[in-house]
C-alpha cells in the first residue's frame, strides 16, 4: 500500500469518526447520543408533554425549525390523531407510549420486544442514531446528529402530537 492511500485512509477514518460524534479520543461529542440504546436507557421518568415543554431543553427549542425538520418524519410518518400508518406508524401520542405498541402496525420483532417507553430522551437517542440504539430496527433513516435539531423536532412533537397526560 503507498504512503498516499494509507495517509487517505486514516484522514477517511479521522473524519468519520467526527460524523459518528467521536472527537478523537472515543469520547462522544456533545452532539451526539453516542451510547445511549434502548438496552441502557433504564427506568425513565413519564410526564405529560406540557411537563417536558417546560424543561429548559425544550422550552428553548426552535419550534418552528423542529417543524420544518419534521418533514423528514412525514416522509414515513403520520403525526394527525386518527393519521393512518404509513411506512411508519402514526406519531400521535408517541410520547408515553410503550415502543412497538401501536395497534394494527407491523412492528420489526426487534422494536415489538424492545420493552422501552417513548419520552423525549428515548427519542432524542434514537433520532440520533436509530440502528445503534435498537439494532435490528427497520427504520432506513441515518440519524439527526445536532443535538439542537432533535430538541427542535422533539419539541414540536410534544406540541404537535399530544394526547394530553401520558398513557
Amino acid at each position: 500500500m503507498s504512503r498516499a492511500v494509507l495517509i487517505t485512509l486514516i484522514t477517511i477514518s479521522t473524519l468519520s469518526l467526527g460524523a459518528c460524534g467521536k472527537n478523537g479520543n472515543d469520547a462522544p461529542s456533545a452532539n451526539v447520543a453516542t451510547f445511549l440504546t434502548a438496552a441502557t436507557l433504564g427506568e425513565q421518568t413519564i410526564l405529560a408533554s406540557q411537563d417536558y415543554l417546560a424543561q429548559e431543553t425544550y422550552a428553548s427549542a426552535d419550534v418552528d425549525r423542529g417543524e420544518t425538520l419534521s418533514m423528514q418524519c412525514r416522509a414515513c410518518h403520520t403525526l394527525e390523531k386518527g393519521g393512518a400508518d404509513v411506512l411508519g406508524p402514526n406519531l400521535y401520542a408517541l410520547f408515553g407510549r410503550t415502543a412497538g405498541s401501536a395497534p394494527d402496525y407491523s412492528y420489526s420483532e426487534e422494536l415489538a420486544n424492545s420493552n422501552f417507553v417513548w419520552t423525549p430522551r428515548a427519542l432524542d437517542a434514537w433520532l440520533a442514531q436509530p440502528y445503534p440504539f435498537l439494532p435490528g430496527n427497520r427504520m432506513s433513516y441515518p440519524g439527526l446528529p445536532d443535538s439542537d435539531d432533535r430538541n427542535a423536532v422533539i419539541a414540536y412533537l410534544l406540541h404537535y402530537t399530544d394526547a394530553g397526560e401520558p398513557q
